[in-house]
């Protein structure tokens, strides 16, 4: 059974980092590609950056560029998604995706998400 589990949210302040996990299991995981999205109260989902099978970022939003990076360790089967100096519009739950191979606009496997709140 295919899953991803998203880890390591919580509040922080401003200008604070978090690193969140996707914890992978059920699938080949260095044949898939890992996307990490994040939706806001009353807002549309929206990309954050992905990581090839090959472990390249790419689709890196402008909003977090320059903040955030993303990482994976296939013998973990986990990806990872560094946040630095958080503001507070980056407060929504992120999820993270998985699709074969390369990264794209639609993914099949969803992680049920991790909250993360910026607040002073």
């Amino acid at each position: 059974q295919l899953q991803l589990v998203e880890s390591g949210g919580g509040l922080v302040h401003p200008g604070g980092s978090l690193r969140l996990s996707c914890a992978a299991s059920g699938f080949t995981f260095e044949h898939y590609a890992i996307g990490w999205f994040r939706q806001a109260p009353g807002k549309e989902r929206e990309g954050v950056l992905c990581i090839s099978s090959s472990g390249g970022t790419t689709n890196v939003a402008d909003s977090v560029k320059g903040r955030f990076t993303g990482s994976r360790v296939n013998a973990k089967n986990t990806v990872y998604l560094q946040m630095n100096n958080l503001k507070p519009e980056d407060t929504a739950v992120y999820y993270c995706a998985a699709r074969a191979w390369t990264c794209g606009t639609r993914y099949n496997y969803w992680g049920q998400g991790t909250q993360v709140t910026v607040s002073s």
